[in-house]
Parts: structure tokens; C-alpha cells; sequence
């Protein structure tokens, strides 16, 4: 008989997560930043010398949250920020092979954003009034990025994504690309302001044995 492939990752914190079937007992913030904090947007193909990471781009959707959606809870905003956790363990595919892959990579993707959300205190699933309102400030997000950083023209960014009615000054200090151990605090430092679960957070952390 053969041996079943390996389905779990092991993170720096000394968790075990098990990719196909992730638990939330497994899932510790301190890994999500360390691993969004190293993860490139756009495949790496930015301006600037250090990469634009998912960490900073889960940050900047937030704020955008906040832009659009003055009175969003302090729910909503979390469940921006983790809007892209799943890329800690998955990376970060561009949204044209996302749509080739479809099916298995999605279904994982959803899996692994329910074990976190879970972990932290939400519901598995984002409410949908919250998943519109991330979904928009995700290609807002899209839209910056990519007139930024990314090289896009704003007629072709356009077509793509949308112009957001917001102005680039609100926003310019989230597209600064960081290096990974700065972005990496910045996620930390706003994730703790987000949650009241004060047990969630790296200092609370249990011994893993």
C-alpha cells in the first residue's frame, strides 16, 4: 500500500497545519504575518527594492474598509484584514491562473479562511454585507497596487478593476513597499487593535508540546 502524501505544513511557531482539513487549534497569528509579511503581490513584478507583500496589501484593504464603510464594526475590519490569510500556506496566485486552477485551489482556499476566521473569534464565514464591502475595497486595493506599483496604465487598470472614488493621498502610506520584518509588526500591531480575544494574540500564546 502506498504511503499517503504529506498534507501539513509545519510553521515556525511549531504547529502542524493540515492543508486538506486545517483545524484553528493550529493556526497561530504570529505564523499568518510572519508568512503574509514574505509573500510577494503581483508576483514580485513591483517598483521598489524590497517586494509589496500580501501582509501590507491585507492592511491596505482594511484601511480601504474603513475609507468606504465609515461605520464598519470592528468585526468587518477583521475579517478584511484576514481577507487573504489563506496565503500564509498557499502563496499568492495572480487572479488569471486562480481562474484556470478553480475548483480543488478554491476549496482549499475556503477551508483554510474558515479555520482562521474560527480561530479568531468569527464566524466561519464573513457575514455577506461584510464580504461586499471587502470584495470592493479589494479591487480599490487592485486599483492602487497596480497604477502604483505594478505598471498598469490607469485606462488599463481601469478596465480591470475599477477606479475607486477615493483619493491616492489617503492611501499612499500603505504603498510604500516595507521589509518583510516591518510589515510583518505593522499586521501584528493593527491585528491587535481589531481583536478582543486578548488569548489570540503571540504573547498569550500556549506552549506547543
Amino acid at each position: 500500500m502506498s504511503k499517503a502524501a504529506r498534507a501539513w505544513q509545519r510553521m515556525l511557531s511549531g504547529r502542524r497545519l493540515d492543508l486538506i482539513d486545517p483545524s484553528p487549534l493550529d493556526i497561530e497569528i504570529a505564523d499568518i504575518a510572519h508568512g503574509l509579511a514574505r509573500v510577494a503581490r503581483w508576483n514580485g513584478q513591483t517598483k521598489g527594492a524590497e517586494i509589496f507583500s500580501v501582509a501590507q496589501h491585507c492592511l491596505l484593504v482594511e484601511a480601504l474598509v474603513g475609507a468606504l464603510a465609515p461605520q464598519a464594526d470592528r468585526k468587518a475590519r477583521l475579517f478584511a484584514l484576514l481577507h487573504d490569510a489563506p496565503e500564509y500556506v498557499i502563496g499568492d496566485m495572480i487572479s488569471p491562473f486562480k481562474a484556470v486552477i478553480g475548483g480543488d485551489y478554491k476549496t482549499i482556499e475556503a477551508r483554510l479562511l474558515a479555520a482562521v476566521h474560527l480561530r479568531f473569534g468569527l464566524t466561519a464565514e464573513a457575514p455577506p454585507e461584510a464580504i461586499a464591502l471587502i470584495k470592493d475595497a479589494d479591487r480599490a486595493a487592485a486599483w492602487f497596487e497596480a497604477t502604483a506599483l505594478a505598471g498598469f496604465s490607469t485606462t488599463e487598470a481601469k478596465k480591470l478593476f475599477g477606479a475607486p472614488d477615493i483619493a491616492l493621498s489617503g492611501v499612499a502610506a500603505y504603498l510604500a513597499p516595507m521589509r518583510p520584518a516591518k510589515a510583518q509588526e505593522a499586521f501584528l500591531i493593527r491585528f491587535a487593535e481589531l481583536d478582543d480575544h486578548p488569548e489570540t494574540t503571540p504573547a498569550a500564546r500556549k506552549p506547543i508540546r
